[in-house]
């Protein structure tokens, strides 16, 4: 059976930096009925396993370890035994969050992931923080991009371990060139796909500065 892309919206608080902010997250399933891979384990560890059910889950994929993406990871993880992955390069804010709980593995760049006959690439896109990922899946035509593109822009680059122009030569060099119609499925907030997105980069840096 092929895989499917299903959504969670969770809701919770962002804490980074001394402020803490309201956020809801989306969390993303990727699967078919016998197995599935979480991406980016926020707030309700209830919530994403009751939308797990009874299949497998091969992995807890974290797009960066800011807390509201990672808060729900160790719970879901002691309930399924799935590992939790990351990129080496966010260990520090993971630590920030988890100090007594390591991740299962450490995400590079191109790294390919499969669940349900379906792989997704890993894109090292560092900026909102520096081991950002972007999980592309070519068969389904959709990237999962956490907080590194929304449907209105690059994300927030104002606080601690984040960085604008490194954020944008990310998104120049790792998710503009992946085809128009790709599906571009975020960590907040609405869908967009890179065609709509990709007009608007000069804007952005300008917006930016």
């Amino acid at each position: 059976m092929a895989a499917r892309v299903e959504q969670v919206v969770t809701t919770g608080e962002f804490t980074l930096d001394g402020g803490t902010w309201e956020v809801d997250n989306n969390v993303w399933i990727v699967g078919n009925d016998e197995e599935a891979l979480v991406i980016d384990a926020s707030h309700d560890a209830d919530a994403i396993a009751a939308a797990v059910g009874q299949r497998r889950l091969t992995a807890i994929v974290c797009t960066h370890a800011h807390n509201d993406h990672i808060n729900a990871a160790p719970a879901l993880a002691a309930r399924t035994g799935a590992p939790i992955l990351l990129h080496l390069d966010d260990r520090l804010l993971w630590r920030n969050v988890h100090p007594d709980r390591s991740p299962d593995g450490y995400l590079s760049d191109r790294r390919g992931l499969t669940v349900a006959g379906t792989e997704l690439i890993v894109l090292h896109t560092p900026g909102h923080s520096p081991g950002a990922i972007c999980l592309y899946t070519p068969d389904l035509g959709t990237v999962f991009t956490g907080d590194t593109l929304f449907a209105d822009g690059p994300g927030a680059t104002g606080r601690s371990f984040s960085d604008f122009p490194t954020i944008i030569r990310s998104i120049r060099s790792e998710l503009l060139p992946l085809p128009p119609d790709t599906r571009v499925l975020t960590g907040h907030g609405a869908t967009t796909t890179i065609g709509a997105e990709a007009p608007h980069l000069e804007e952005w840096i300008v917006r930016g500065h």
